[in-house]
């Protein structure tokens, strides 16, 4: 079967600007963000779901872009990490986090960073910040200076 025949065009919002693509239905939404559309800010650590280091927020909630496929994105609103904020006008939390060292690496740092701005915005989300960030893993911090950004930014220091 030719490979033009397994292709299928995909039309989402990614950080609030409107994208269409054409792609294998089943290309992990983590590749197409990563390789196709050049938004590297979104990390793969485990690639299987296990450590959240993809973490983008889909439909207005956290998800694994690990986990998507391509195919799911149609008509979907996706923010990663480069529509959170930039370099000249950091969010709270990204302020928070390089402040207190919530940043070692920096490849779990983008998805802390969703699923912290997710619970910040959305404090029913969750019962307390470990849990806001249990589907994160972090190799280098012991989650301390995590928890101590986040801590300031609740408490608006």
């Amino acid at each position: 079967m030719p490979e033009k025949l397994l292709q299928q065009e995909i039309k989402f919002e990614l950080n609030g600007k409107p994208y269409s693509v054409v792609t294998h239905p089943l290309t992990r939404l983590l590749d197409l963000l990563r390789e196709d559309l050049g938004f590297t800010g979104t990390k793969e650590g485990c690639g299987e779901g296990e450590c959240g280091a993809c973490t983008i927020h889909f439909n207005g909630r956290p998800a694994l872009a690990c986990l998507i496929p391509a195919a799911q994105a149609d008509g979907a609103k996706i923010t990663t990490i480069e529509g959170i904020g930039d370099e000249d006008e950091l969010t709270d939390v990204q302020e928070a986090f390089q402040r207190y060292g919530g940043a070692q690496c920096g490849i779990c740092t983008p998805g802390m960073i969703m699923s912290a701005t997710y619970y910040l915005e959305n404090p029913d989300s969750a019962e307390t910040m470990q849990e806001a960030l249990a589907g994160n893993q972090c190799r280098c911090t012991g989650y301390k200076r995590i928890f101590d950004a986040m801590e300031k930014v609740l408490k608006n220091d």
